[in-house]
């Protein structure tokens, strides 16, 4: 922390701005961290950081503020996503030290499922590292704030990468020769690799606002929209509607008497080809 905590908090310190404090407080209620506990560790009154985290109303000359996360919409119940009381039972279960499979098979739901939110939304305890604690309202927290659409783009959001995107873009580089390029120039950055459908997504996608639209003219298709390739109306049939039978074709065609009419009578092999250039050096 890059402040330090008052040791007598019987004085009133008066009108000083908390944004450090307010930002560390915030940092270990999103580690999972309860009111009270992140209030004492920055060294602010419990009171304040319910201000800060529920809002207030305008009393006085104190004006209002809202809340700093909104308020989320209804836990989404069904058979789709986690909802609180879920978690509820899953942090009640993992203190009496069931198994993910049991605690699968009580929610009907996949062990990889609560696997894979107890990995996300566990947090390590204090002092111990190697153990993990599952809270289920900051996981539920956490999962409310993550489940909002659109999410920002890895492109813009680094803009380092995006130069290096787009300057080689105006070079005609490829998507893909680009993501080979960043793998090679930044082999121990994974913030810098992407894979050529985001870069894709980036300059076609409406909206985001990434790239520069007009560096899609520097694609080597040139193409301002992209052409979609399963569309099953506009798929190339592979034989044509008009097709002949070969029992239907004609006598002139079943003599043989052309050349053009024997089916592999211009079909040339590897072992002919190799015999004509050898016939042809001699």
């Amino acid at each position: 922390m890059d402040f330090k905590i008052r040791e007598n908090r019987t004085v009133a310190r008066g009108p000083v701005p908390l944004s450090a404090e307010r930002a560390a407080y915030f940092r270990l209620v999103k580690q999972g961290y309860s009111n009270k506990e992140a209030c004492r560790i920055v060294g602010i009154n419990p009171k304040t950081g319910r201000r800060w985290r529920n809002g207030r109303n305008a009393s006085g000359r104190t004006t209002a503020a809202p809340p700093v996360r909104p308020v989320a919409s209804a836990s989404v119940s069904g058979r789709r996503y986690l909802c609180e009381e879920e978690r509820i039972h899953i942090a009640d279960r993992l203190r009496e030290k069931a198994s993910i499979r049991t605690i699968a098979a009580e929610l009907n739901r996949s062990p990889s499922t609560i696997s894979r939110e107890v990995r996300r939304n566990g947090v390590p305890l204090r002092g111990d590292a190697t153990r993990w604690a599952y809270r289920p309202y900051a996981a539920q927290s956490r999962a409310d704030a993550r489940r909002p659409r659109p999410k920002p783009g890895k492109i813009g959001q680094n803009p380092g990468l995006r130069d290096f995107i787009q300057d080689h873009l105006e070079r005609r580089w490829s998507p893909e020769q680009i993501c080979q390029a960043l793998r090679a120039r930044f082999p121990d950055r994974p913030e810098m690799h992407v894979v050529h459908e985001t870069i894709y997504q980036a300059l076609y996608v409406q909206g985001r606002g990434e790239l520069r639209r007009e560096l899609t003219r520097a694609l080597r298709t040139g193409r301002a929209m992209r052409r979609p390739h399963r569309q099953s109306c506009r798929r190339q049939p592979r034989m044509s509607r008009d097709m002949v039978m070969i029992s239907e074709r004609p006598a002139e065609v079943a003599d043989r008497a052309i050349p053009g009419h024997w089916e592999g009578d211009l079909i040339i092999g590897k072992a002919e080809v190799e015999e004509h250039r050898n016939e042809n050096r001699r």
